[in-house]
């Protein structure tokens, strides 16, 4: 399956002129690890875009905190989506994400590889 299949869906990644965008480095190696995933069999790009509508549709919901609403990033959904779905396959635990993603963000400016 193709990253096609989310085309003229809520699901479908940004694009100009035809092209993937991608305005930070993370925003890619997110893709690119959804996508590796896909291509690995772990699921398929149906159950990520299910993932992927869900976060949408939770960023685009207003929250009754009375504090002003953040604009939704299409790529913090992304990266929801692909949480939930290495979740939900047993790939990585919750714990295991948040302690990567510590450690990642605890990396100095210029080391983010």
């Amino acid at each position: 399956m193709s990253i096609d299949l989310l085309e003229g869906t809520t699901a479908a990644p940004p694009r100009d002129n035809g092209e993937l965008v991608f305005s930070e480095p993370w925003q890619a190696r997110a893709f690119g690890v959804a996508a590796d995933l896909v291509d690995g069999s772990h699921f398929t790009w149906d159950q990520f875009r299910e993932h992927l509508i869900e976060a949408i549709a939770e960023a685009e919901t207003p929250v009754d905190s009375g504090d002003a609403a953040e604009p939704w990033d299409y790529y913090r959904c992304w990266l929801t989506a692909l949480e939930h779905a290495v979740g939900e396959r047993g790939l990585l635990s919750g714990d295991a994400v948040a302690d990567r993603a510590a450690a990642y963000a605890s990396r100095p400016a210029g080391h983010d590889h």
